[in-house]
């Protein structure tokens, strides 16, 4: 599966900054701020686990300019979901290569435990003012997967106004994605290979994504400090996952339904999708803690509607040491083309997937932080945070042999968290 939207967790940076100076004599940067972290994400039964280094490094030269270099190395292991439905006996599938079989047994969700995945990303910007109360920020990115390579870039300009409590920003993004799965990509809703048979690929396909936002914040108080940013994000090409299928199933749960090398198509969505995403946040400075509250809406034209809470509370203990309890809850609504399974007797539709990340689901996120501050420039930290996913298990549409299984099993994960930062 494409593991782009596991990986939204934290960024990271490392390498040497060198500044050229206006006589042409390079120089080593001081005051490099330098960011460390490692992340462990791991889900319940077995499915997915991801651990992520993290390094930043960010320096200020001449005039105000900052320069930030980022790099990010995750690898990713276990078993996805692969879009097919639970069975009263055990099912056989076709690995994403077309060279190997794995088999499910009865009662459980098919997984696809040759899920293996590796990511190195660099990330680099350079913001330079323009005078006192306008910026230019200029970033770029590269990404590589096994089966993905994405480059893209941005521009952020920014104005300050109202003597400087107010801030308004655009920003603008574009970026080129290549997907290579192993063999090729799948013909859309053509059926998977049985076991030992050779799957009809097509070659390398191609998504670009053009990213527009509009940011404004405002200092209300001494304490008190607002922003809130409007997102649009338009993308076209190859949006489908090469390795989700949905079940084919008889309209009685009859012959077709569970048998061990049943019918499997691959799944099919459109070739564009525009987001549009309206994110507020707030943070209040108290006598001694500091309390930060986020409400994100999001909204595509494939009919996700989600609804984002987050609230941090930072309570300091001591002069170096502090507590932040976190919690996060998140609701989204299934896409228009989102089916658990079809039907052999209806025409195939345009667009279907069984994607469950394109479910109905709630998400709730909690754990707490703890930080110290070693000296004068290093402080160290680490979070625990338990997440729990819930979607409908038992849908209307169900029928037959499905009302006996649960089509949309809860899932449970742990995140751990080491970070440490410190200016060299």
């Amino acid at each position: 599966m494409s593991s782009k939207s596991i990986r939204d967790s934290l960024s990271l940076a490392c390498c040497a900054l060198l500044h050229t100076s206006s006589n042409a004599q390079a120089e080593l940067l001081d005051d490099v701020d330098i960011d460390t972290a490692v992340l462990y994400y791991s889900e319940s039964d077995g499915r997915v686990s991801l651990i992520e280094p993290v390094v930043k490094m960010t320096s200020e030269l001449n005039e105000d300019e900052i320069v930030s270099l980022q790099l990010v190395f995750d690898t990713l292991t276990g078993a996805s979901p692969n879009g097919a439905q639970e069975s009263n006996i055990a099912q056989t599938f076709t690995s994403p290569s077309g060279k190997q079989t794995y088999t499910t047994p009865a009662g459980e969700l098919p997984l696809d435990d040759f899920f293996r995945d590796s990511r190195l990303a660099i990330t680099g910007s350079y913001e330079k003012p323009i005078d006192r109360l306008r910026k230019n920020i200029w970033s770029a990115n590269f990404s590589k997967e096994f089966d993905w390579l994405s480059i893209g870039g941005g521009y952020t300009y920014s104005q300050d106004f109202n003597q400087r409590n107010t801030t308004l920003s655009t920003s603008v993004g574009l970026s080129l994605d290549t997907i290579d799965p192993l063999g090729g990509t799948p013909i859309p809703l053509s059926a998977m290979a049985a076991p030992g048979s050779p799957q009809p690929k097509e070659a390398d396909e191609s998504r670009n994504t053009a990213d527009l936002m509009l940011g404004i914040t405002q200092v209300l108080s001494r304490k008190t400090i607002t922003q809130l940013n409007l997102g649009i994000s338009q993308s076209d090409g190859y949006h489908s996952d090469p390795f989700k299928i949905i079940s084919l199933i008889d309209d009685n749960l009859g012959p077709t339904y569970g048998q061990p090398n049943g019918t499997y198509l691959h799944e099919s969505r459109p070739d564009s999708r525009q987001r549009t995403t309206l994110y507020w946040k707030i943070a209040h400075h108290l006598t001694e803690d500091v309390i930060n509250f986020a409400y994100r809406y999001y909204t595509d034209d494939w009919g996700v509607d989600a609804h984002t809470m987050d609230l941090k509370y930072r309570w300091r203990l001591t002069d170096r040491d502090y507590l932040q309890p976190h919690i996060r809850y998140y609701s989204q609504t299934a896409a228009d083309f989102y089916r658990h399974s079809l039907l052999a007797s209806e025409a195939l539709p345009d667009y279907v997937s069984a994607d469950l990340r394109l479910g109905e689901f709630d998400t709730i996120t909690y754990g707490i932080k703890y930080g110290r501050v070693l000296g004068k420039n290093n402080e160290i930290s680490a979070r625990i945070e338990f997440m729990q996913q819930t979607g409908d298990s038992n849908p209307a549409d169900a029928i037959g042999e499905q009302q006996n299984h649960d089509l949309y099993p809860d899932l449970d994960a742990i995140i751990l968290q080491v970070s440490y930062s410190f200016i060299w």
